[in-house]
């Protein structure tokens, strides 16, 4: 459903907020792609590209590193997946055509638009630091 690179964002974003919620601290690019089992130069790059987008917070130097500020964990997931991957998943067809629509709909047009509206909703209601506590103590897990 996510591209790869959405998947990793998301993953390292749920352990970014995990790892730094209510403290001062950072974490390593080294230390989330271990937490997350992703390559370190792919994940760089998309926690470079999330930074300059607002979506998380970094410092660079010794004590660098990356962190979500409280405004951040109250985004909701959606903003990491638009941020990503766009807002195809959200409005776009389930076959990618670009001349799906209401009046010329694809073969799985209304079925799409039932999950595709579901999906939405689930993303835009569920926010980043929802899960912390969850995988603080072990009942979640972000690696595959």
């Amino acid at each position: 459903m996510f591209s790869k690179t959405c998947e990793y964002a998301i993953r390292s974003v749920f352990f970014i907020a995990h790892r730094t919620a209510g403290q001062s601290g950072r974490v390593g690019i080294k230390e989330i792609a271990v937490g997350i089992d992703s390559p370190e130069p792919f994940l760089a790059k998309i926690l470079q590209d999330l930074s300059r987008k607002g979506i998380v917070q970094s410092t660079k130097g010794p004590n660098g590193g990356f962190y979500l500020d409280d405004a951040s964990l109250e985004r909701p997931l959606s903003d990491i997946v638009a941020a990503v991957d766009g807002n195809d998943i959200f409005f776009g067809c389930g076959l990618g055509l670009k001349q799906c629509s209401e009046i010329n709909p694809c073969p799985l047009h209304n079925e799409f638009k039932d999950i595709r509206n579901k999906i939405h909703l689930m993303l835009h209601e569920t926010k980043i630091g929802e899960f912390n506590s969850e995988l603080m103590n072990g009942m979640l897990s972000l690696k595959k």
